[in-house]
């Protein structure tokens, strides 16, 4: 795992940065669950990163922050039988999970009012509805 993950364009994260762990998977898989180490967590020290801008680190640790385990993610992966694809799975999830986390935040809503039209359309749904509920109402009354 020497390649650098690239998280955008403009960001990646040397491979040594990068902080693995291995473990025995759990579930079924017979004998083959207990000799290999197939589970993996990868460990990434977001807040002392020194490959992240601080403007990126900050957000990052502003939007991360419920999830982070002193000061780092922490990414578990044991869906697949092989520690390989167990490896590229966490990675791809922790590129996923630091892009959304760097991102701009979206621009401001700006706010609009209803068209005439839709107001109108609206108003006259209600009526029909109002009319239809009205017309069941006045036929099931009757003299006791």
């Amino acid at each position: 795992m020497a390649d650098d993950l690239t998280v955008t364009d403009a960001l990646k994260i040397p491979a040594t940065e990068l902080g693995w762990r291995f473990s025995r998977s759990g579930g079924p898989g017979g004998q083959g669950v207990n000799t290999t180490d197939s589970r993996v967590e990868l460990v990434f020290p977001l807040a002392t990163s020194p490959s992240l801008p601080p403007l990126l680190r900050e957000r990052a640790l502003r939007r991360l922050g419920g999830t982070l385990v002193e000061g780092a993610v922490v990414i578990a992966a044991s869906e697949h039988r092989s520690q390989w694809l167990n490896r590229q799975a966490a990675l791809r999830r922790l590129a996923a999970l630091l892009a959304e986390a760097v991102a701009p935040p979206p621009p401001p809503r700006r706010p609009t009012r209803p068209t005439r039209g839709s107001v109108q359309r609206r108003l006259a749904s209600k009526r029909l509805r109002s009319q239809a509920k009205q017309q069941r109402r006045d036929q099931g009354s009757s003299d006791d």
